[in-house]
């Protein structure tokens, strides 16, 4: 039997290692969060001589409101050790954070890892809305849950943009994230009906609904400084 660790390397595309990190914020400084997130998070991109790269950063629009959602991509472990260690040490960064925390109720990241079928997309103006959907898996199902999706994958693509997928290392586990892009709500209906169409979807929902402890979807908007827009 494959150990969790020998799992990962079988999935995962290899190269990059992301972190997903959620902020939950105080309503009544939204504003102010938007306005140091902004500031700090392309001079973080910059200052890094592009080792560390903002893959994107949304706000909520249905879903769990007042939060942003930022996901980070480092080359590899080693990577993401050495520009954290760096930040650690830098006395602008170390403002930012003590300027960020008053702002918010809560916060919490994960590691995730690339699924190797399903590369993320890089900087583009995509334009419409993101949906996130998050998946918690019964623990064990993560291949299986993989196999299905290789074959599901290409029956949704055929109508919409898929962004990226990832399932987690570090943090909350069994974990798996699903990125879509849209124009609107109204195609997003539409693009959900046509794919029951197509051969081979209807199977992948049966067989991986079977595998979720718990779900949910969230529709988000990027911020003005996100690479995908």
């Amino acid at each position: 039997m494959q150990s969790q660790e020998s799992w990962g390397v079988s999935l995962a595309r290899g190269k990059y290692v992301h972190e997903l990190q959620n902020h939950r914020i105080k309503p009544e400084r939204y504003d102010d969060y938007v306005q140091l997130v902004s500031e700090a998070f392309p001079r973080i991109v910059k200052e890094s001589n592009n080792k560390i790269r903002l893959t994107g950063s949304w706000a909520t629009e249905i879903g769990v409101l007042d939060s942003a959602v930022h996901i980070w991509e480092f080359e590899g472990y080693a990577g993401h050790a050495q520009e954290m260690d760096r930040l650690r040490k830098d006395p602008t960064y170390q403002k930012f954070i003590k300027d960020l925390r008053p702002m918010l109720r809560s916060r919490d990241n994960q590691i995730c890892l690339e699924f190797a079928f399903w590369e993320s997309r890089p900087p583009v103006a995509l334009g419409g809305i993101y949906e996130m959907r998050t998946y918690l898996l019964k623990p064990g199902n993560l291949l299986e849950w993989e196999a299905n999706w290789r074959r599901g994958l290409e029956c949704r693509r055929q109508f919409c943009e898929p962004v990226g997928a990832w399932f987690s290392q570090l943090g909350g586990l069994n974990y798996v994230h699903h990125m879509w892009n849209y124009p609107d709500l109204e195609t997003r209906k539409k693009t959900r009906e046509q794919a029951w169409k197509v051969d081979g979807w209807a199977e992948t929902v049966y067989n991986t609904v079977r595998l979720i402890e718990h779900m949910e979807a969230n529709i988000l908007l990027p911020m003005e400084f996100s690479s995908l827009k």
